[in-house]
């Protein structure tokens, strides 16, 4: 071995070769602690980069969700120039046109989906294809994206093209004590009046009612317990979103902008009622309740005898719920409009296999009848001007009987539509929840359920009830009134007695009908009755407009509708948003955002 070599694994030299002026291993100073080198073990090294790594996921996933979803507390943007507020308009019209397009495009998935064991195979795909990228799909999100960059460029750019009706400059409000302030883009309710703090009144004398008093959160705690929002002049959001509903509607097909507009607008005239009431201190019990009773009343009026002022699928829908045969409706309304029927109808009832004898021999009386009419001087011959129970039900016999079948029958049919309509959105929208007490979350949902579907079937009972009993008791005053009995009863007036049978009698099993919203769950009464307003109100204006006591609207009805419509939303929405359903506040939030 050499001179100066080392042994192996110990690295000092042989004892035998050390010189003598050189230090052996005992001479050498140990190493200081800085001189030190920690190797940290590489197991620990990749887990650190593996946290970070996570880290680094999880804030891209939070900024990914942002663009998709909009958190609460998104602070108010702040643009000072014409170029901003386009460019606003312009990222936020995107945004919300992609978004809208996907929503949509998600929903006729499922609905394909669930109807696609119907479809040929060889036609599946295309169906696919088209209830993801079809045309409907581009409407819709061309409708929204257009109607966000409009109402964003209109309603931040107003104040800067008009700068004479501008709002004030928003004051610096103490937080804490004088001399610690905080800008705010909000007005203070004095303020927006024109009354700010004064050197007679300071801001920190302003006396607050214990009404108003709410608990004092931090910022961030505010921001997550509110949907932030620029408040405005009142007019500035209801001429921008006017005009930007007005143009928008127009991408929609002409027979859908109809049902669209009436959705709007009974939204519009939510808002602006809530508002109205609220100022003025007025309280209706049940609001919700009256409103959905008169709607039902119209409609179920127009479901018998005016079924040219309801759209087709809707009339299809209640015949279905309703579950009385379609000939029926038809000879119902040729009996109180002509007072004859078309025997063509009857026929096909008495051909219904479960029809029961005692009813197919009343129908078959009924129709001879009709081809051989009594004589008038036959004081016991009752000649119905309405379709007869025996054709309302012709499976029972007793009319006692209808309540108990008509209820389970329309349970039973309604069941799996509102399972859907509960579950669903239990499952999917609150996952966090559902993670944490799954059984809660599905015993809600199950009784709400039962619930809704109970409540449709009660709506049933009570109009098919009154239908055939009003039938029933006319009939028995009017062969009392024809016999000479001397029963009381025989001497009521003879209007009194036909009004069982008028026209307004087929109105008012409706609004009592109404009343099975009771049987709903509160916080859903207020939805149901928005749904059903618009269908109640387009029977009224096509009945008015068809005597001549309203104008035709034409092809630009349903834009002008829309336009009145969303200038009342956005005008509740940028100022007094808790006047609106919490549904269009979450909805509207989403694709406006704050201003």
């Amino acid at each position: 071995m050499d001179s100066g070599s080392t042994t192996p694994f110990t690295g000092s030299s042989t004892p035998t070769d050390t010189p003598a002026d050189t230090p052996t291993e005992t001479d050498t100073p140990p190493p200081r602690s800085s001189e030190v080198i920690h190797f940290t073990p590489r197991r620990a090294m990749a887990s650190f980069e593996n946290l970070v790594a996570l880290a680094n996921h999880q804030e891209r996933l939070r900024e990914a969700r942002k663009i998709i979803w909009r958190d609460r507390g998104e602070p108010v943007a702040e643009v000072s120039t014409l170029r901003a507020c386009l460019e606003h308009a312009a990222t936020g019209g995107f945004r919300s046109g992609t978004l809208a397009a996907s929503i949509r495009a998600c929903i006729n998935l499922v609905l394909v989906l669930l109807r696609i064991h119907k479809v040929p195979r060889d036609i599946r795909l295309p169906v696919i294809r088209h209830a993801v990228f079809g045309l409907d799909t581009v409407r819709f999100g061309l409708m929204l994206g257009t109607f966000t960059s409009i109402y964003k460029f209109l309603l931040n750019s107003l104040p800067l093209l008009i700068p004479a009706l501008n709002l004030p400059t928003p004051k610096r409000l103490p937080l804490l004590s004088v001399g610690e302030s905080s800008e705010t883009p909000f007005l203070t309710d004095s303020e927006e009046q024109g009354q700010g703090p004064t050197a007679e009144r300071p801001t920190t004398m302003l006396r607050v009612p214990l009404k108003k008093r709410s608990a004092r959160l931090s910022l961030s705690t505010n921001a997550q317990q509110v949907l932030v929002r620029k408040k405005t002049r009142r007019w500035h959001a209801a001429l921008a979103g006017a005009i930007a509903g007005g143009l928008a509607i127009l991408w929609e097909k002409r027979g859908r902008r109809g049902v669209i507009a009436q959705q709007l607008f009974v939204r519009g005239l939510q808002g602006s009622y809530n508002a109205y009431t609220t100022k003025r201190n007025i309280h209706v019990p049940h609001g919700d309740v009256l409103v959905f009773s008169l709607a039902c009343g119209q409609i179920l009026y127009a479901f018998l005898l005016r079924p040219d002022t309801l759209p087709r699928s809707y009339t299809t829908w209640i015949g279905e719920a309703a579950k009385v045969p379609k000939e029926c409706v038809k000879m119902n309304l040729s009996l109180v409009r002509q007072g004859t029927f078309d025997p063509g109808d009857l026929d096909k009832i008495t051909a219904f296999p479960d029809i029961t004898s005692t009813n197919l021999t009343d129908l078959l009386t009924l129709r001879s009848k009709l081809l051989a009419p009594p004589s008038p001087t036959d004081p016991l011959e009752y000649f119905p001007n309405y379709a007869p129970c025996s054709a309302v039900h012709p499976a029972l016999t007793h009319c006692s009987s209808v309540p108990l079948d008509r209820f389970f029958a329309v349970f039973k049919w309604m069941l799996p539509i509102y399972g859907a309509l509960h579950f669903v959105p239990a499952v999917v929208f609150k996952r966090k929840a559902f993670t944490q007490d799954p059984g809660k979350v599905l015993v809600k949902a199950g009784l709400g359920s039962l619930r809704s579907s109970a409540f449709l079937g009660v709506f049933v009972v009570i109009y098919q009830t009154m239908y055939c009993y009003k039938h029933k008791l006319h009939k028995y005053l009017t062969l009392l009134r024809l016999s000479k009995s001397q029963n009381l009863l025989s001497r009521l007036p003879v209007p009194l007695v036909e009004a069982l049978i008028s026209k307004v009698s087929f109105w008012v099993p409706g609004f009592m009908a109404g009343l099975s919203l009771f049987v709903e769950e509160k916080r859903r009464r207020g939805e149901l009755a928005m749904y059903v307003l618009p269908k109640g109100l387009e029977s009224v204006w096509v009945m008015l407009r068809g005597k001549g006591w309203v104008f035709r609207t034409g092809n630009w009805g349903g834009s002008a509708l829309t336009a009145l419509g969303m200038a009342m939303v956005m005008s509740a929405y940028q100022n007094d948003p808790q006047h609106l359903s919490g549904f269009v506040r979450r909805i509207l939030y989403q694709f406006i955002g704050p201003n």
